[in-house]
C-alpha cells in the first residue's frame, strides 16, 4: 500500500474533517460506507491508487474527523455540505467521485444537489435508500441461500436469516446473528475478509450510523427526478454474491441516470476490492478514464 499523508478541512458548520490522500495523479474524492465507518478500511482500493490520488474522506464523526457541535448533522443529507466543502478545499471545478456501501446515498444526494460539479462518478455496491431502490428479505435469503451446503456459510445463513426478520418485524437483529452472518458479505471468508471484518466495529460511530438515515433524510421522487437531469457518466458495480444490491437491484439504479452503466464482478461480495484486486482496480480505472 502507498504511503499515506492526511490533511483537514473546515466544513460548513465549522467541523474539522480529516481526508487520508493515496497516490499521484487526478484526485478521486472517495466517501466511505458503513455507514459511518472511517475510511481506513477502504485500504488503496485494490491498488486503484497506482493511477489515482486518492483522498479518503473521513465523515464527520470517524477516523480523524470530529465529532460535530449538533449531532443531528450525521443525517446524510447534512452531510452533503461536507463533499462540497472538500470539492471547494481542492479548488477544482468539478470532482470524481466513488462512493461506497451506504455512502451511494451520499454520493446520490450530492449529484442531485450539485450536478455539475460532479464528472465522474462510480458507486461500488451501493444502497440506494435515497431513490426507494430496496432488496427484499425474501430476495436476500434466496441469493445467499445458493451459498449453502458448507460451513461458514450454513450457519450465516441462518444467523441472516433470523437477522432478517428481527429487521421485518420492526426490531434489532441480536448483536451475535449480525455477527454471524458477517461472511456472507465477502467473497471469500479467507484471512484478509476475516481481518478486514474485525475491524469494523472499531471503526464505525454507532450513534451517527443511527442518525445517518433518520426521519426527513429522503425524498425519493425529488431526488430520482432530479439525477434524470444529471449529465455525469456513472458506474453502478455490483459484486456477484451481494444481496444490497444485488446485480439486479444495480441495473435499475444505473437506469435512473442519463450516462448510467451497471457491470458485475464475479466472485465478489459487498468489499469488492478484497475479492478480485486486480480486476477491481482495472475496472473502474477504465471508467473514470473512458467512462464506459
Amino acid at each position: 500500500m502507498p504511503s499515506t499523508s492526511t490533511f483537514t478541512f473546515t466544513s460548513y458548520d465549522g467541523t474539522e474533517l480529516a481526508c487520508h490522500v493515496q497516490g499521484e495523479g487526478e484526485p478521486l474524492l472517495c466517501l466511505p460506507g458503513g455507514a459511518m465507518r472511517a475510511s481506513a478500511y477502504l485500504g488503496d482500493l485494490g491498488g486503484l491508487s497506482a493511477g489515482r490520488r486518492l483522498v479518503l474522506l473521513d465523515l464527520r464523526g470517524t477516523g480523524g474527523s470530529a465529532i460535530p457541535a449538533d449531532p443531528a448533522t450525521y443525517r446524510v443529507d447534512h452531510q452533503v455540505a461536507d463533499v462540497e466543502a472538500l470539492r471547494a478545499h481542492l479548488g477544482v471545478e468539478s470532482v470524481d467521485l466513488l462512493a461506497h456501501s451506504a455512502a451511494g446515498n451520499l454520493a446520490l444526494l450530492y449529484a442531485a444537489a450539485h450536478p455539475r460539479r460532479v464528472r465522474r462518478m462510480a458507486m461500488i455496491t451501493p444502497t440506494c435508500w435515497a431513490v426507494d431502490l430496496t432488496e427484499s428479505p425474501e430476495t436476500r435469503l434466496a441469493e445467499v441461500r445458493r451459498r449453502g451446503g458448507g460451513e461458514p456459510y450454513d450457519t450465516a445463513i441462518a444467523a441472516y436469516e433470523r437477522a432478517l426478520a428481527a429487521f421485518a418485524a420492526g426490531g434489532t437483529p441480536d448483536e451475535t446473528d449480525w455477527a454471524a452472518s458477517v461472511p456472507l458479505f465477502y467473497g471469500r471468508w479467507d484471512e484478509a475478509a476475516r481481518a478486514h471484518a474485525a475491524l469494523s466495529p472499531a471503526q464505525k460511530n454507532a450513534a451517527a450510523a443511527a442518525a445517518f438515515a433518520g426521519p426527513g433524510a429522503f425524498d425519493p421522487p425529488a431526488t430520482r427526478a432530479a439525477l434524470a437531469q444529471v449529465t455525469a457518466e456513472v458506474l453502478v458495480l455490483a459484486g456477484e454474491l451481494d444481496t444490497n444490491p444485488s446485480p439486479a437491484l444495480a441495473a435499475r439504479l444505473a437506469e435512473l441516470f442519463a450516462h448510467g452503466v451497471a457491470d458485475v464482478q464475479r466472485g465478489a461480495g459487498h468489499f469488492p476490492w478484497l475479492d478480485e484486486a486486480p480486476w477491481f482496480a482495472a475496472r473502474v480505472e477504465r471508467f473514470l478514464r473512458t467512462g464506459a
